[in-house]
């Protein structure tokens, strides 16, 4: 079975179909409540589509390289493709077989990473601006705007083997002292959220954070939009490489 067609398929259309979905509810105070409802449930999808699409992309390089197949399949499984490490090793493989098949290609020709950071704010704010749930959420939207004009190409995708950029590798290290990167975030909020909201772990613990936590400076990377924009940032990458796999594929069998 040929799995192009929803690896190709980008994650934001999620997005598009929840504000959608939750413009007829209103937006007065007796719907708050929804909020958390609503962002957890999108939360979801979004990572449950994600681990997904890693198993897919998996499937079809196996499906065309058996020396991979065996590799990925028998001497190194990856788990469920959720965790960063996974996801990090489906990066470097793609672009392995990417460089297998044309040797000349630098990581700048496999992937264009400058605009892709901008192009997820813009996804995210396109998706919430003059909703309901932007209003449910402002202070969070809010926050997600200032942390994430932060991020910029340097950050992710700059090697053939960190899909996020280690805070000793960064160009301007001393300024993210105060600051968590992207694998910090991934590893440290987002995996974790998407554990205890998958496994239903808040139903038998305290589902509202203490007084400590709130002014905690961490507190604010736990932050649905945060979340989506990560997960966006993930999927254009994911895309993107994937386009230039089935390019370089091409090529190669007409030689």
């Amino acid at each position: 079975m040929n799995h192009a067609n929803f690896i190709l398929t980008p994650s934001s259309e999620i997005l598009k179909d929840v504000a959608s979905a939750s413009s007829g509810i209103g937006s007065g105070i007796e719907t708050f409540p929804l909020c958390d409802y609503v962002m957890q449930s999108v939360f979801l999808k979004m990572t449950g589509a994600q681990e997904q699409k890693m198993k897919c992309i998996c499937w079809e390089l196996a499906t065309h390289d058996y020396e991979y197949r065996y590799d990925r399949f028998s001497r190194q499984p990856l788990g469920e493709c959720s965790a960063y490490k996974d996801k990090k090793t489906i990066y470097a493989d793609l672009i392995k077989l990417i460089l297998r098949n044309q040797p000349s290609l630098s990581l700048t020709d496999i992937i264009d990473t400058a605009p892709l950071a901008t192009e997820t704010m813009q996804i995210i704010k396109d998706a919430f601006e003059g909703s309901n749930l932007l209003i449910w959420a402002n202070k969070s939207f809010n926050e997600f705007i200032d942390i994430w004009q932060d991020f910029s190409p340097d950050h992710f995708a700059t090697d053939k083997h960190n899909l996020f950029t280690n805070r000793s590798n960064l160009a301007n290290r001393n300024l993210w002292k105060d600051k968590k990167t992207l694998v910090e975030i991934y590893d440290g909020h987002l995996y974790n959220h998407r554990n205890r909201v998958a496994h239903n772990t808040l139903s038998y613990q305290q589902n509202l954070p203490t007084l400590k936590a709130l002014v905690e400076k961490d507190f604010q990377y736990n932050n649905y939009f945060i979340y989506f924009a990560i997960l966006i940032l993930l999927d254009k990458v994911f895309i993107t490489l994937f386009e230039k796999y089935q390019q370089t594929r091409e090529e190669t069998s007409f030689v």
